[in-house]
């Protein structure tokens, strides 16, 4: 990526980078105060989560995520150590993940020295394995998977006794389709389930470094009894912070809000350039094709100081793709869509 940066550096009006999506809103101002008042925090933090978020967790995951039956929580560091370490805790063989998806998926299973099978979401097909990641809304896609593909499933993890692993941070983010929790469609029966979130994107928080997990409880406990071991534990003033956070859902839809009209800006302009907008349902990216290599469609829009992220990034199947993220500023992306428009 160095010189289609450096490309994209050089226009006169500077850089505009789309290529990664690092939230630049504000965190919530009562977020940063519950963290500011936790910050005398000389004792260890706990593993399990303090009280008060363990009941925010399991509050949260009723309410939106519409969990239900014997389940419990987590909090983790972030979503991405989850991903990266899960497949070395669970001791998985096999790994299965998604065939268009984020890098971590495949190098956690790299550091579990695991076979890793990229797959497509139709279940039915998919080979035994310990672990199976699902991701919906999907990085970089956008992709909302239905829940006929969601109860496949877990209909084959209740056939093979694999672990589903349903990253579901761009949840709160719905476009011209809603997610669905697998922990909704389980019916109550979580036995092998895990869903993985993430308040980075959803409270503006990647910084804190927050996210938790919930379902099966002896999945959990089991996740829970290794992380005390090896020092993963979130701080007690991101705990605090977690609870505002998860309590408020205003925030959420506000941020929701932001990132739907940054779409209804940028995409009917890269339309209007060439590009085909696949799926793209939810979420904070654009996955978008011009029927050519992906690399010459970043070169493209790097010439209009415009720098967008290579879609084999994400897998050899995403070759014809880029992915345009919309977490820059609204100035930001109404620049972008007059330097595409005035081409």
């Amino acid at each position: 990526m160095a010189p289609i940066g450096e490309k994209a550096r050089s226009h006169p009006d500077g850089i505009i980078d789309l290529s990664q999506g690092t939230p630049v809103d504000p965190t919530p101002e009562f977020i940063q105060r519950e963290f500011a008042a936790a910050s005398n925090a000389p004792g260890y933090p706990l593993t399990i989560g303090t009280p008060e978020l363990r009941a925010a967790m399991r509050t949260w995951a009723n309410q939106v995520l519409g969990a239900t039956g014997e389940f419990d929580v987590l909090p983790t560091i972030g979503s991405k150590e989850l991903v990266a370490w899960l497949p070395t805790i669970l001791e998985a063989k096999v790994v299965l993940y998604p065939e268009v998806a984020y890098p971590t998926y495949l190098v956690g299973a790299m550091i579990a020295n695991a076979q890793a099978l990229a797959v497509d979401i139709d279940a039915k097909a998919w080979p035994a394995a310990q672990l199976a990641w699902i991701n919906s809304p999907s990085n970089p896609t956008g992709r909302v998977h239905s829940e006929a593909e969601l109860l496949d499933v877990i209909a084959y993890s209740r056939q093979t006794g694999t672990v589903i692993a349903s990253d579901e941070c761009y949840f709160s983010f719905p476009d011209s389709k809603s997610a669905t929790s697998i922990l909704k469609l389980a019916a109550g029966d979580n036995r092998n389930l895990l869903a993985v979130h993430s308040l980075s994107k959803r409270s503006n928080l990647a910084g804190y470094r927050a996210g938790l997990i919930i379902g099966d409880s002896d999945l959990i406990a089991k996740i829970r009894e290794l992380r005390k071991h090896t020092g993963m534990m979130v701080p007690l003033p991101v705990q605090r912070a977690m609870v505002a956070a998860l309590a408020d859902e205003t925030h959420v839809n506000l941020q929701s809000e932001r990132y739907r009209a940054r779409r209804a800006i940028l995409q009917p302009v890269l339309e209007a350039a060439g590009f085909k907008v696949d799926f793209t349902e939810a979420g904070l990216y654009i996955w978008c094709s011009r029927g050519e290599s992906d690399w010459e469609s970043v070169s493209w829009l790097a010439q209009f100081g415009i720098l967008a992220t290579p879609g084999h990034f994400y897998g050899a199947k995403g070759s014809s793709h880029i992915r345009v993220a919309l977490t820059a500023t609204d100035d930001a992306i109404k620049t972008a869509a007059k330097r595409i428009s005035e081409r």
